[in-house]
């Protein structure tokens, strides 16, 4: 997470890269610019490590945490990212964000298809803990159906409260601990299949978040600032 709201630091595709990389770098499932809006409180400006773009609903959270320790403390308000405005509030201190759905719930075989501002893919099985993600979720990741950009995949098991959920995310080529964006897809899948529109707890590797839908679609969950510091990107 940078600040830049002064609008001075632009990054190259291999700095990014740089930056991202866990053994050469500091080491991230993405990184963020926080940067001016003229439309709303800030812009959320997100990279993949691969250094490709698309919105992120976890990383937006923390921007939004992140925004209100360097400058813009409101318990509400709005921001821009690339797929366009989004609101935000806090509930227990706890940052959350509007996400908007585009399209309808597609079925694949036996798979199912939501874009909550990325795309993703998901299957619905008995045990998630039991998924060889490496290996299926890359193969879904390129299902023929999404090229040539391909797909986010989910891997779900419905619970008592909600559901537990893995996901495999492009642009990372890996498992992440955890996937807004497939949160909230997970959350739009409940209440298509069940019809309930109640808060839904969903349990990832990274934590438990809420996907709220009511007036909007709301994703709930904790941020927690690991460390700060400084880098120097000249030496990227």
């Amino acid at each position: 997470m940078i600040n830049n709201l002064d609008g001075e630091i632009e990054l190259t595709d291999s700095q990014v890269q740089s930056i991202c990389s866990r053994r050469f770098g500091v080491g991230s499932d993405g990184l963020i610019l926080i940067e001016s809006s003229p439309e709303s409180d800030f812009h959320v400006n997100f990279f993949n490590p691969d250094a490709s773009k698309s919105f992120c609903g976890n990383g937006s959270r923390c921007a939004v945490h992140f925004a209100n320790a360097i400058g813009a403390p409101n318990s509400k308000g709005t921001f821009t990212a690339i797929d366009g405005l989004h609101h935000y509030r806090f509930d227990v201190n706890e940052p959350g964000i509007s996400l908007e759905t585009k399209g309808e719930i597609q079925t694949v075989e036996d798979l199912y298809f939501l874009h909550t501002g990325s795309p993703h893919l998901i299957q619905v099985v008995d045990d998630v803990d039991l998924v060889e993600i490496a290996d299926e979720g890359k193969k879904l990741r390129h299902h023929k159906n999404y090229q040539p950009e391909g797909t986010n995949v989910n891997f779900v098991e419905w619970t008592n409260s909600g559901a537990k959920m893995r996901t495999f995310e492009r642009g990372v080529e890996a498992e992440t601990f955890s996937c807004g964006t497939g949160v909230t897809a997970v959350g739009l899948l409940h209440q298509y299949l069940f019809g309930d529109d109640s808060t839904r707890e969903i349990h990832t590797k990274g934590g438990t978040l809420n996907v709220q839908l009511s007036d909007k679609i709301w994703l709930f969950g904790p941020t927690k600032l690991v460390y700060s510091g400084e880098l120097n990107l000249n030496e990227l």
